[in-house]
């Protein structure tokens, strides 16, 4: 009997279509056969790193089925590194302009790097002097922070 081929959610995982643009694109999985622990696919790794990017939860959450989170974030740091996010969202981006067209006269920015409004006005508030604060273990408890060392020895100043 033939093996079942896996469903895949397509909200949360790579569609097979996609999948087929993006694969030439990532290094190789390692050659079975080949000496240390069995590396996990780069599809499976791939679907972990979207999970996280799309939920906003820690590397350390991500579901087992996406592999180990340490795993993910490795992966991640090293092809972002590479610049193969770029490459996979060239390749996507070409494959979505030949199919149907992207107008590439329109542009759009959309940003959150506002200046905050000055409140106030524009001159700056004075900071208050703050005064010695105590010390908040026992061993100097009566010391004040601020004058936490002894002062140096100094060679007596007067005439002998």
């Amino acid at each position: 009997m033939p093996a079942k081929a896996k469903k895949r959610n397509g909200l949360r995982e790579i569609p097979d279509d996609l999948w087929n643009w993006i694969e030439p694109i990532l290094p190789p999985d390692k050659a079975p056969g080949t000496n240390g622990r069995p590396r996990v696919a780069n599809r499976t790794v791939l679907d972990g790193i979207l999970y996280v990017l799309r939920t906003g939860c820690q590397w350390k959450m991500v579901p087992r089925q996406y592999g180990s989170g340490s795993t993910c974030h490795l992966r991640f740091q090293t092809r972002a590194r590479a610049g193969l996010f770029e490459r996979i969202w060239r390749a996507c981006l070409k494959h979505y302009d030949d199919l149907r067209g992207i107008g590439w006269r329109f542009q759009s920015l959309d940003s959150a790097t506002v200046s905050a409004p000055v409140k106030g006005g524009t001159r700056p508030e004075r900071t208050p002097p703050t005064a010695a604060n105590w010390a908040p273990n026992a061993i100097l408890s009566r010391t004040p922070t601020a004058f936490r060392w002894p002062p140096r020895s100094r060679a007596p100043t007067g005439t002998t």
